[in-house]
């Protein structure tokens, strides 16, 4: 079973992507706001095991709180999440 840390509270919340695992190993973008030239951070997809199945996701521990978006790797803007404070924010890339 996979285990996480995650530092949030405040204005610092987390973001889980989940992807399928089409996406395991690739490198997920994601940028304040909508600008495409505003610094982007990475996170690695990554399988994680539980009990009962097994989870593609890319997680980012600990993120200010605010709109995001979430990069294509063709460079396009692929989704916008809102991550809060003191929260996990989810967003699911596949169905």
């Amino acid at each position: 079973m996979d285990t996480l840390i995650l530092d949030i509270g405040g204005d610092v919340g987390a973001l889980v992507v989940h992807t399928g695992p089409q996406h395991c190993e690739r490198e997920i973008e994601i940028s304040p706001g909508a600008g495409s030239d505003t610094p982007r951070s990475h996170n690695v997809v990554h399988a994680r095991h539980n009990r009962e199945r097994t989870a593609y996701t890319a997680v980012f521990p600990s993120v200010p709180a605010g709109d995001y978006t979430v990069w294509h790797p063709d460079g396009a803007p692929h989704a916008t999440v809102t991550v809060r404070g003191g929260r996990v924010s989810e967003l699911r890339l596949v169905p």
